[in-house]
């Protein structure tokens, strides 16, 4: 449904977007994560047909961005990280205007706007004016102004951004009633818990490049060659630390406190039940042991680091 091939963007000397190859099936949720200036705005407009690349190609359904903007505008619905809203109408007048410019007649804006501002949960406010809604509102009467024409992807950037607590959870809801609906979805944000409770797939972007793509639970799993383990110790953590060090799949030891130290460990599950017997077969006064677990911010900045240090 979506796909990109080399898609690059430059100005000057400055790269953006990096040869960003990436694949979105049919009635996927796909995440895009990155730092702000990572490359997804850019990735957005882009497919959005608001800006050309300086090479490589996109396709939406099939259509070339580029060569067929008009048809790709006709399968795709944009939310935009900064949007616009005219305060002075009503919401129901908003997504009236917008229709209109759709070409959706009379009847047909009639019977969708209402469908809409009930998807949103909105109905209670289309005669409120649009400046009077909260930021949450206005981000979801926005959702709701990028469906009037029912198209098949949704490109939303940063759709949760400044909301609160409630007002995420509502929106989040939302996008699973959408995904239950066929929509394919290509989200983006710096959320990334959130992302990983919705999304089918991430897409991690550092630099303009793309460092790492697939389920959360596949990302997570590129990092479990490096484990990290925490070890706590009654006393003598000196020598206990030595002991380690002279270990097989053993690296970056680092002291925590006067009794707590960590190391990445290397081996697999057999190795590290094996280091464990040893270190008991040792005398070591352990007190405790175990292997910190890995959620996905930590996935992220352990992926995005190795990019920095290039």
């Amino acid at each position: 449904m979506i796909r990109t091939e080399q898609l690059t963007k430059k100005y000057g000397s400055f790269t953006a977007l990096d040869e960003l190859t990436l694949t979105i099936e049919e009635g996927t949720v796909f995440g895009f994560v990155g730092q702000n200036g990572a490359g997804k705005s850019t990735t957005f407009q882009i497919l959005a047909t608001l800006m050309s690349p300086t090479y490589g190609t996109a396709y939406i359904d099939g259509i070339d961005v580029c060569k067929e903007p008009a048809k790709v505008r006709e399968k795709i619905g944009y939310m935009p990280d900064f949007f616009g809203v005219y305060d002075q109408f009503r919401a129901v007048e908003y997504l009236d205007f917008y229709g209109a410019s759709y070409g959706l007649t009379v009847d047909e804006r009639k019977k969708i706007i209402p469908q809409l501002l009930d998807l949103v949960n909105l109905s209670h406010k289309s005669d409120s004016y649009v400046d009077l809604l909260s930021r949450g509102m206005k981000q979801r009467l926005c959702l709701a102004r990028s469906l009037i024409h029912d198209p098949s992807v949704l490109i939303l950037d940063e759709p949760a951004s400044g909301l609160d607590p409630r007002a995420r959870i509502e929106m989040r809801g939302i996008l699973r009633e959408l995904k239950a609906m066929g929509k394919t979805i290509i989200i983006s944000s710096h959320i990334l818990p959130e992302l990983a409770e919705m999304c089918d797939e991430i897409g991690v972007i550092d630099q303009g490049k793309l460092v790492a793509k697939g389920s959360v639970t596949d990302i997570q799993k590129q990092l479990e060659q490096q484990k990290l383990i925490q070890v706590k110790v009654q006393k003598n953590i000196d020598q206990t630390m030595m002991f380690f060090e002279d270990q097989s799949h053993v690296i970056n030891l680092n002291q925590l406190n006067e009794t707590d130290f960590e190391f990445i460990f290397t081996g697999d599950d057999a190795s590290q039940i094996q280091l464990l017997q040893q270190a008991i077969a040792a005398n070591i006064p352990l007190l405790s042991f175990h292997l910190v677990e890995t959620n996905i911010e930590d996935v992220f900045m352990e992926i995005t680091k190795g990019v920095e240090e290039e």
